[in-house]
């Protein structure tokens, strides 16, 4: 689960969040694409061409963005005016800092992936399915907790990432969450379906990417549009644990006590100093 307050700053399509992590997004970047695909040597320079372009855009236009919205919020919660239609505004935005990045990287994404060879291409998609049958033996794991075990679960993991957003939790807070574990729907086994029907079209689109002329507007698309291979169930599930989760936030933020809202306060205060100094580097 996200945090609340800050599930909006992701700064790239690596989710970094701190001023390290960005100023060394190229190096994290090839780090990550190693698991999937090594580049040729042509294949690097292109990238690193395009890499760069991004993070300018990034830098030049989309920090600004994120700036805004962190004060809005830290006045918010200053002047104790945090609710549930705010805290939704705001998880919206950030779904759509969240998109306007994909929307931006996915022509030129489609475009590198024109250019893999068929090794490559078969190594990505073999180490995707590796990946999909380690998470379907986690999801048959989980499917062995009792209610009971999964609750408990639940509700350590929300403990967690509240306690790094507001600071120790009150009794209060704590049962609060023992509350609302129940209401979260297990949707493991349907985000797995999402995530192979979304691989199987992508990887029968590789399959003709040298004589097909639409093959990088086609990836674009199915870059740009996850939640067609989301089953209905899945959405459903989704929208209900979207709404518990505002619910959740919402009493969690009335619960606040002034210790925990000062603790609030300072964490964006950091994060927007964070993200200040890198508009101007």
């Amino acid at each position: 689960m996200k945090k609340w307050f800050i599930a909006f700053s992701l700064l790239l399509i690596s989710g970094c969040s701190s001023k390290m992590a960005y100023d060394n997004i190229d190096w994290l970047v090839y780090w990550y694409l190693d698991d999937y695909i090594e580049l040729t040597d042509e294949q690097e320079d292109m990238f690193d061409d395009k890499l760069s372009q991004w993070i300018v855009w990034h830098r030049e236009e989309q920090l600004e963005r994120y700036i805004a919205q962190l004060q809005a919020l830290k006045q918010q919660v200053a002047n104790n005016e945090l609710n549930k239609p705010l805290i939704a505004s705001h998880l919206n935005r950030a779904k759509q800092h969240v998109a306007t990045v994909r929307q931006k990287l996915a022509p030129d994404l489609a475009q590198l992936a024109s250019q893999l060879n068929d090794e490559q291409v078969i190594y990505l998609f073999a180490t995707l399915e590796k990946e999909n049958r380690e998470k379907e033996k986690e999801i048959a794991e989980a499917m062995e907790e009792s209610d009971k075990e999964r609750f408990e679960r639940l509700t350590e993991e929300m403990e967690e990432n509240f306690e790094e957003g507001l600071g120790n939790l009150t009794d209060e807070q704590e049962q609060k969450l023992q509350s609302y574990a129940p209401l979260f729907h297990r949707s493991d086994r349907n985000w797995l379906q999402y995530r192979n029907d979304m691989q199987s079209d992508a990887r029968r689109l590789f399959a003709t990417r040298k004589n097909n002329p639409d093959f990088i507007q086609q990836l674009t698309d199915l870059i740009n549009n996850p939640d067609r291979y989301r089953s209905d169930a899945f959405l459903k599930q989704r929208e209900n644990n979207r709404q518990a989760y505002l619910n959740l936030a919402t009493e969690m933020v009335q619960m606040m006590t002034p210790h925990q809202r000062k603790h609030v306060i300072d964490e964006l205060d950091d994060l927007i100093e964070d993200i200040q100094s890198m508009r101007k580097e």
